[in-house]
């Protein structure tokens, strides 16, 4: 990163950001950029509420989502730092109000920090019957009491897999954390954190309620049909620890600042130094060259810049935060659509930042050479580990599994449904590593990488982000499956119907 890149970013700014709002057709949309520990420059664009012409505003509230998380994960640090507990203990040993249990009694126990990492075998819902429920549970009419999370799980929340088995994100595992806060504290856990969190950071228009801090400039939130921007209802947020969080550019500036300063601003510390490290250090990597977990944040690298962040959504809001700790560089795009624009906004706009290429520029790579040879070795299905709720967020993705193909002369992989279902450009993106590739989905860059058993062993898995796929047989495949039994139908229907041909001859 050079000054000169910051400065020629900044005075761009406009020239990038108009066109991705008139892309999407956003409603408004809210951009940050902090850099050496002050808010440098910020970008507000159409309106917070469209039926009023309101517009938006650096002070304008969001409902950041689970960017919250990283709140969440800051308060049990605290609490670690006091010697409350161990991040290796299990969790049971200090939560009075419902416990995490799995329907094996001999399954090892969920730690606090398989919580902190998505490791601990939480699924995405309580239970399946949850799908019938706003927002898979999370969700709530405002006008509903709120349950005490102890009565929300009724005393169990239960595990679906093993802790540590695979890399599973989990909205309830951090809903736990905020319950571990309240309970090992004593405070409610919205209040613990308003006074630890927000108010030593000067952040006093935050809140985790819809309090008199925040409602009077929360923005409406909106889907974007058929041209039209459509209100969403509001909802309570039923998970606090995972994402409830309102704020704004101007408040969420002092908090990337702190992260940019050792736990620190120029209102207070919140944090040790060395704390904040630690959740800005790898914790779970199931590949090194394509993901890894720090406590809360998700890491990467833009090149050979550090980069922690974490992104939000619920419906009618997106978020993004994106920070390069090391450059002292943080960038904040907030939205009241349901539109995924702020994660490619955020990514280009710290590109620019670092004085970086546009990583979608640089896919395919130039003067790579494909590995042609390879490819009948990476071609085939690939399936994640058991077990339907910690799955759920792949289903919906790639329709459960990914299958790995040769279309148009070039690799390719596509899932069972979804926006990769017509199959997606595989481009190798390392000269010396044959097994790793990159794609544009949805205009983010995704490295994919393929594992071997051992060194010039079989391919074994395949890794597309935090998502961990095993090779297994076409037979066992979903599309094998639906394949045979759509040829099965079909058999069974040009039967039927010659024997109806049949008896109209005979007749």
């Amino acid at each position: 990163m050079s000054k000169v890149s910051v400065e020629k970013t900044l005075k761009q700014i406009d020239e990038i950001l108009v066109p991705y709002f008139n892309e999407a057709a956003l409603p408004g949309l809210a951009v940050g950029v902090v850099h050496e520990g002050s808010l440098v420059c910020t970008r507000n664009y159409g309106f917070s509420n469209v039926e009023q012409r309101k517009p938006v505003t650096p002070d304008t509230v969001f409902r950041i989502g689970s960017i919250s998380k990283t709140f969440t994960a800051m308060a049990v640090m605290q609490l670690f730092a006091q010697g409350k507990f161990e991040l290796d203990d299990p969790v049971n040993d200090h939560l009075k109000s419902f416990k995490v249990l799995h329907r094996d009694p001999n399954a090892p126990p969920v730690t606090i920090r398989h919580l902190l990492t998505h490791t601990s075998g939480i699924g995405e819902m309580r239970k399946l019957s949850d799908i019938l429920l706003p927002q898979g549970g999370l969700g709530a009419n405002p006008d509903m009491p709120s349950l005490p999370l102890g009565d929300y799980y009724q005393g169990i929340l239960r595990s679906e897999v093993y802790p540590g088995e695979k890399w599973a994100y989990a909205n309830h595992a951090f809903n736990t954390l905020g319950q571990l806060v309240e309970d090992v504290s004593g405070q409610p856990f919205a209040g613990y954190m308003l006074q630890h969190v927000f108010e030593p950071l000067g952040m006093n228009k935050t809140d985790y309620l819809l309090s008199e801090r925040v409602r009077a400039e929360l923005a409406q939130g909106y889907n974007i049909k058929k041209g039209r921007h459509v209100p969403v209802p509001y909802m309570r947020i039923e998970v606090p620890g995972a994402g409830s969080i309102f704020s704004s550019v101007n408040e969420m500036a002092k908090y990337v600042a702190a992260l940019m300063n050792g736990g620190k601003n120029e209102h207070g510390s919140v944090l040790a130094p060395e704390l904040l490290e630690m959740m800005m250090t790898s914790q779970y990597e199931n590949d090194a060259r394509v993901f890894n977990m720090g406590l809360a944040f998700i890491l990467m690298k833009f090149a050979n810049h550090r980069i922690a962040w974490h992104n939000g959504g619920w419906p009618g809001f997106i978020s993004a935060m994106y920070t390069a700790p090391d450059d002292g560089l943080g960038v904040l795009v907030f939205t009241n659509s349901s539109s995924p624009l702020p994660d490619r906004i955020a990514i280009d706009l710290l590109h620019r930042l670092l004085g970086l290429p546009d990583p979608v520029s640089q896919v395919p790579a130039k003067n790579m050479l494909e590995a042609p040879h390879l490819w009948p070795e990476l071609c085939g299905f690939y399936a994640p580990k058991k077990g339907f709720l910690t799955n759920l967020r792949l289903w919906l993705g790639f329709g459960g599994e990914v299958q790995v193909i040769v279309k148009e002369n070039h690799l390719a992989a596509r899932g069972l449904f979804g926006v990769s279902r017509k199959g997606i450009p595989l481009y190798r993106a390392d000269a010396g590593d044959d097994l790793i590739y990159k794609t544009v989905l949805e205009g983010n860059v995704i490295t994919v990488a393929f594992q071997r058993s051992n060194k010039g062993g079989k391919i074994l898995r395949l890794l597309v982000g935090s998502n961990t796929f095993y090779r297994t047989q076409p037979s066992q495949s979903l599309r094998y499956r639906l394949m045979a039994v759509g040829g099965v139908l079909g058999g069974l229907a040009l039967f039927l119907l010659g024997r109806k041909m049949g008896k109209m001859r005979k007749t």
